[in-house]
């Protein structure tokens, strides 16, 4: 459950902390109090888009904060897991949305987060209902899942789901290569010329860089060995070489040295230079005898780098890409040459998964085709309860002559409030208070499958009369022993009905308006109800007390 929310000035609410209990929760107070500003503080915790207009006057950010209580985190805490955040400690998960005028940001478990994070999270902690969020009420496809809630077919359903995805996969596959244009014998020659020469050249791209030194030294070696003896020569030649030359300098130096030690600070450097000479002297003979004068095998490295630059031409730019062309035409010549054979193999494939599809639609469609009527003459209980005594209220299922991704049949809920008048289907219902009721009615039906921890009502009784709703206050009641409800009214019968009542309340401080909430209790209470029965008299005092007890 909503344990707590935060809201820092948002719109007119300068600060608000909001600690929340569990049942029903009412919140009343006086048209444009600022009751809608707890419901656009939910919807930001929600993920929708944030409108900077609601930054209060004067303000640069807004913030809300709401702390959800999880007895069991297990399911949010696996969406957490995948979307690398932070899971619940102890069951509590924090979500913050700060809206700036020039930027804004969200938290989960005080890690950012993106909006998509907090809708997919918002999808599982709360429920909101209002005169205008009816819309997931009244689409077929949502029909289709409170029909599957009811029944029990979550697991049908998953079932049914994996074997859609294998069987499109299957038939996709099948499809596509029945479809595709036989190749022609021109085109068979080519592929098969392009796998023989790129897999004839046998090419390793980790050992380009190897082949082409080896080249250059090959292409360069008459070269290399002149240059190579004439450096030897300047450093060894006889007494003209140049370690010869400073080996008398070592020993002139060392003269130096006898007989002034002194100068060792500056000489010191011409036995490191006689080392290094002579080190030079042993590789450059080294490499002298190293170097290969062979012309064939010059000759052969030529012709293995032209092989490579020549395929990179064609299907570079790199060796690697050479590679992978070669091995997208071996892939497309063998599903030429067996296209036959390989086009039987996907046919039987897709078959076979077709026929997995069906078996696990059969099943989930008689769980539905079971649980239809059940759940209409439940929904047609609840809304004899609600004023609606002769109303009509139908499931219906139409079988499709193709499978879809939801099952082998479609639903629509059809309504028909008036006795000897045809249903019509919900999404055609034009009165909100029509559609609120019947939107109670479901989620009343629905309650004990339905695992949302908090509903939220925003004055869905408008639009109704006193006796209707009390009921609907019944209602929310006993749908506040399975969640958490918030039910924003103007109704006292509804208000009453509450476990915890607030009360939301606009005042003048130093020239600002602000909106503040507090709970009532006792005759605090009683006042509130008073006001909204329109009175202040003893016979108003007495129905407020009354709508208490009865409460």
């Amino acid at each position: 459950m909503l344990s707590l929310l935060k809201i820092r000035n948002l719109a007119l609410v300068e600060r608000l902390d909001w600690e929340i209990g569990s049942g029903l929760v009412g919140v009343t107070g006086e048209t444009g109090a600022g009751k809608s500003v707890i419901v656009g503080a939910l919807k930001l915790i929600l993920g929708e888009r944030a409108d900077k207009g609601l930054i209060r006057t004067g303000e640069d950010v807004c913030q809300v904060e709401a702390v959800f209580e999880l007895p069991d985190a297990g399911a949010v805490n696996r969406m957490l897991a995948e979307m690398g955040l932070e899971c619940c400690e102890d069951g509590q998960l924090l979500i913050k949305r700060v809206v700036g005028v020039s930027s804004n940001r969200q938290f989960v478990n005080n890690s950012p987060a993106t909006l998509g994070v907090l809708k997919l999270l918002g999808r599982n902690l709360v429920d909101l209902h209002g005169p205008h969020d009816h819309q997931s009420l009244l689409s077929v496809e949502r029909q289709l899942v409170m029909l599957d809630a009811y029944a029990g077919a979550e697991e049908d359903d998953l079932h049914y789901q994996t074997c859609w995805a294998a069987w499109r996969e299957a038939d996709n596959r099948w499809r596509k290569l029945r479809d595709a244009e036989e190749a022609g014998e021109q085109e068979l020659e080519l592929l098969r010329h392009q796998v023989e020469e790129i897999e004839s050249a046998a090419i390793d791209p980790e050992s380009e860089g190897e082949l082409q030194e080896r080249y250059q030294r090959a292409s360069n070696s008459a070269k290399l060995v002149g240059v190579t003896g004439e450096a030897l020569r300047v450093v060894t030649g006889e007494d003209n070489g140049v370690l010869d030359r400073i080996r008398e300098l070592q020993r002139l130096v060392g003269e130096i040295e006898k007989h002034d030690p002194a100068a060792r600070e500056w000489t010191s450097g011409l036995g490191t230079a006689v080392v290094e000479m002579e080190d030079l002297s042993r590789e450059l003979e080294r490499y002298l005898g190293e170097i290969d004068l062979d012309p064939e095998q010059a000759a052969s490295l030529e012709e293995r780098v032209d092989q490579l630059e020549s395929l990179k031409r064609k299907y570079g730019p790199t060796l690697a890409d050479v590679v992978e062309s070669g091995a997208r035409a071996a892939e497309r010549l063998g599903a030429v040459e067996n296209r036959g054979e390989l086009l039987e193999k996907l046919e039987i494939d897709a078959r076979s998964a077709r026929e997995a599809l069906m078996e696990a639609g059969a099943v989930l469609s008689e769980k539905r085709r079971k649980s239809a009527p059940r759940l209409a003459r439940e929904i047609r209980r609840h809304l004899a309860e609600l004023g609606f005594r002769q109303a009509a209220f139908e499931v219906n299922l139409e079988s499709q002559a193709e499978p879809s991704s939801a099952g082998l049949e479609s639903v629509e809920f059809s309504f028909g409030p008036n006795p000897g008048e045809p249903l019509k289907p919900l999404r055609q219902i034009a009165s909100s208070g029509e559609v609120s009721r019947v939107m109670l009615s479901i989620k009343s039906a629905l309650a004990r499958q339905d695992r949302t921890p908090l509903m939220v009502f925003d004055e869905i009784d408008a639009n109704v009369g006193g006796e209707i709703a009390r009921a609907v206050g019944e209602k929310m009641a006993i749908l506040g022993g399975a969640h958490q409800v918030v039910a924003i009214t103007h109704f006292p019968q509804v208000a009453a009905l509450a476990s915890q009542h607030f009360l939301v309340e606009k005042t003048v401080e130093g020239g600002r308006t602000i909106s503040s909430l507090q709970q009532v209790d006792g005759e605090a209470r009683v006042e509130e109800l008073m006001r909204m029965l329109g009175g202040q008299s003893e016979e108003a005092r007495s129905m407020a007390r009354s709508l208490l007890s009865a409460g």
